[in-house]
């Protein structure tokens, strides 16, 4: 009788152990959310892993990506369906908005009922908004169960990014970055005219001015308008809320929100425009060229053009493996008010749209693609062997691989933001060094994002809105690049119009809704 009161004890242990490991097994979740229990036969065969991956009904999903797909893109998706087939009975029709009017095309996505399984998210695609307005999936009952790597491993400051009053409406990369912008520029004509180091306007302009004595050299050549724009929010210390538009007049005033085109900052930037334009700084054409401004630099025929760190580094790699003969700098705009802002978790993420017909089996692809090395390199680097190779361990890689010509084969350059994780990138070999410095320099003088979390609905203000953009393309634009014969008569009716467009109540809009974000945050 003994014996058996200790096996039914023993029993009874070893149940409520098996128990409590099961309440464990979604590894380290921050306490962002409890498992429900969600009951489909996707969440049997996520707990049951490879052995259970033969029930799994097959299934064919699409995915949006933003941006333009490379040229070997059929094939690069051809390799991962094979491994989506033959671990998850999956494959995927991955789709791109293209540049070219991706805003319009993203919102058209997601109102149209177009069936979409995943789509990327970011909080500059009006992530906070479309959230709030039921575009996408709540995630919190289906991530520890369907991703529970990534569930595990992604922080909880990071998941509160993408939490939106009860729900999880993300997955946020998992990448720590800094995307202020900045001029990447032709280091050793800088060097040649025995110019220093930029630091100011006039260190900038005393540099085009040189470059313009070179022959067929425009210093911002093809597309103009963003690399002037940039130029003007980040030495004026605008941080734009709505648009082009309505701003706060800097971070340490985030509630003095005013229209920008009315400041006087902005009346002595265009005058100075007037006159950059007229030294031939840019060509009549910039509005309308579809060429980048960096496709110039490439050809010789331009000095300067708008990235971030990380797009700077993207492409001082690709001047250095196609051996183009020229040296090529970074001019960081943070140091005009040393200060920068890191990008919000949600500044790159992945989306489930509410009419995805297979959530759960997108966040096991999601789970896969994040953390299993050989999805994540397919998908963010190319094919093994003809877009990379390994380097000498198992963080560096080699771009292209050898004797691979990237004239013809360019270097896989996606919209693969959405699914980084820091764990599996690699650093390129005989890559651009300063971005590693760059991130040293930025670390002692970050401070936080109080802007990008503002969520703006507009549909109070949609009508204003649309007849506010629509007089900053026509007039905007123009006056910004200089391309105005009489600049005080085209800033007076910029002005009128964007009066009579309705730009005052938009503006008192904006300014109610950050302020009651900032009383939320403590923010004065």
């Amino acid at each position: 009788m003994r014996k058996r009161t200790k096996r039914l004890t023993l029993v009874l242990m070893m149940s409520l152990l098996i128990s409590l490991v099961a309440g464990c097994g979604g590894g380290n979740n921050n306490g962002a959310a409890e498992n429900k229990g969600t009951n489909t036969n996707e969440t049997k065969v996520a707990n049951e892993g490879e052995a259970g991956k033969e029930t799994l009904k097959k299934v064919k999903l699409t995915w949006y990506l933003v941006g333009d797909a490379h040229k070997d893109q059929d094939k690069i998706i051809a390799e991962w369906n094979k491994m989506l087939e033959k671990d998850l009975n999956t494959t995927i029709d991955v789709k791109f908005t293209t540049w070219n009017d991706w805003m319009t095309k993203y919102n058209l996505l997601l109102t149209s009922g177009e069936k979409i399984d995943m789509i990327f998210a970011s909080n500059w695609a009006d992530f906070y908004k479309l959230s709030k307005q039921g575009a996408f999936l709540d995630l919190k009952e289906l991530l520890p169960v369907n991703a529970p790597v990534t569930w595990g491993n992604v922080p909880k400051q990071d998941w509160d990014s993408v939490t939106v009053g009860d729900g999880i409406f993300a997955v946020p990369n998992t990448n720590s970055e800094y995307t202020p912008d900045g001029y990447v520029y032709r280091e050793d004509w800088l060097k040649e005219f025995g110019l220093p180091e930029f630091t100011d306007l006039a260190s900038i302009e005393a540099y085009f001015d040189a470059v313009k004595t070179k022959k067929n050299v425009t210093p911002i050549n093809g597309a103009a308008y963003e690399n002037v724009n940039r130029l003007f929010r980040f030495w004026n210390d605008f941080q734009m809320i709505s648009g082009e538009i309505i701003g706060a007049t800097s971070y340490e005033n985030p509630r003095d929100i005013q229209i920008v085109p009315f400041t006087d900052e902005y009346e002595a930037w265009v005058k100075k425009m007037k006159e950059w334009e007229e030294k031939g700084y840019w060509n009549k054409n910039s509005l309308s060229s579809k060429q980048e401004a960096g496709d110039f630099i490439k050809t010789g025929q331009g000095a300067i053009y708008w990235r971030n760190p990380s797009s700077a580094g993207g492409f001082i790699n690709e001047i250095q493996a196609k051996g183009l003969k020229m040296d090529v700098g970074y001019f960081p705009f943070t140091r005009f008010h040393n200060y920068v802002i890191p990008t919000l978790p949600i500044a790159n993420g992945m989306a489930i749209p509410k009419s995805s017909q297979n959530p759960e089996r997108s966040l096991m692809v999601l789970d896969k693609l994040r953390n299993d090395p050989a999805y994540f390199n397919l998908m963010t680097y190319g094919i093994e062997g003809t877009h990379w190779a390994k380097g000498e361990d198992d963080k560096t890689i080699v771009i292209p691989a050898p004797g691979v010509d990237l004239n013809v084969t360019p270097r896989y350059d996606i919209a693969s933001w959405g699914w980084r994780y820091e764990g599996n990138m690699k650093k390129e070999k005989g890559g651009w060094e300063g971005l590693d410095a760059l991130k040293e320099e930025f670390k002692p003088i970050s401070k936080q994002d109080i802007f990008g979390p503002i969520y703006l609905d507009y549909e109070p203000v949609k009508t204003e809105l649309a007849a506010v953009n629509q007089v900053f393309e026509q007039y905007g634009k123009p006056l910004m690049l200089g391309l105005t014969p009489d600049v005080d008569a085209s800033l007076k009716t910029y002005r009128e119009k964007l009066k009579a467009a309705g730009v005052e109540k938009l503006l008192a809009y904006v300014q109610e809704e950050s302020g009651k974000y900032f009383d939320e945050k403590g923010i004065q």
